[in-house]
């Protein structure tokens, strides 16, 4: 096995599903807040519902799924999915029925 398929194992990806209510004032603002936090942490936006975030490593993901959980909004549904580089890079994207390329891996440097 070659040393990036090594690292397709290692690289991880961390995806936030959420459906949280926005009917009243304080609702929308902790709404807006739980995605500020997401941005705040490196997350990215896959779309207005799902937010995900590479990770180098399963442990610094688990560190950003702890983050996650601390900042979750009081009412809603939230959902974490940890997946390794090669199961994502297994996705299939579309809009409408044209294919799309997936989003870029962000090359992160590993200080020894």
């Amino acid at each position: 096995m070659s040393f990036d398929a090594l690292n397709q194992y290692r690289i991880m990806w961390v995806l936030v599903f959420f459906d949280l209510p926005t009917e009243t004032k304080v609702q929308q603002k902790a709404a807006a807040r739980f995605r500020k936090n997401l941005l705040e942490d490196g997350f990215s936006m896959f779309q207005f519902s799902i937010y995900l975030r590479n990770c180098p490593s399963r442990e610094n993901a688990e560190v950003h799924v702890k983050r996650v959980k601390n900042m979750l909004p009081e009412y809603g549904h939230v959902g974490m999915l940890t997946i390794t580089d090669k199961q994502f890079g297994m996705m299939e994207l579309f809009f409408s029925k044209k294919a799309i390329e997936k989003p870029q891996t962000v090359q992160q440097l590993e200080l020894f």
